[in-house]
């Protein structure tokens, strides 16, 4: 019987952020600068006869959390929502808070709980060497995910360097 023989060597690293970044606008500044400043250095590149940019967003999420409180600020009910975009995200918190039906239903006054939310934003890239990759932008934590060669992980790494909420 064959063994099987491996053929790649494909990694992820994980930083775990000291602090949660501050708020969608802080995230979304993070991400639109991946997305516009090309800190990796990557190169366009053909597959299925489709030209991708050198870095590309596969994928984002935006969750938002909301309590409801009684006069005496007693938690009531909760609720969460997710959103596919930094837009609705930003229009769904005051549209469900406004909802008086869920209020009344909740017992309480709804109230944003924003240290409680979460954001997520998935980059591909493509390196010059071959490789394609993801960095997994999060609140609390950066992960680069199916790169081999480790100097993409110093490349990612030294950016993250740069960027104060990144610590």
């Amino acid at each position: 019987m064959a063994d099987f023989v491996q053929k790649t060597d494909v990694k992820t690293a994980v930083r775990t952020l000291a602090n949660p970044i501050a708020d969608v606008a802080a995230f979304n500044t993070i991400v639109q600068s991946v997305l516009t400043a090309n800190p990796f250095a990557c190169v366009s590149y053909v597959s299925a006869g489709q030209t991708h940019p050198p870095v590309e967003k596969t994928k984002e999420s935006y969750g938002a959390k909301i309590v409801y409180q009684d006069a005496d600020a007693k938690k009531r009910g909760n609720a969460s929502h997710s959103f596919d975009s930094v837009a609705g995200y930003n229009a769904g918190i005051p549209a469900l808070t406004g909802v008086a039906g869920l209020n009344t239903a909740h017992n309480g006054t709804p109230v944003h709980d924003e240290p409680k939310d979460t954001f997520s934003a998935t980059i591909k890239c493509h390196d010059p060497n071959g490789d394609i990759y993801y960095v997994i932008l999060a609140r609390d934590s950066v992960r680069l995910t199916s790169y081999s060669d480790d100097g993409i992980r110093t490349k990612v790494e030294t950016w993250a360097d740069t960027v104060a909420a990144l610590a």
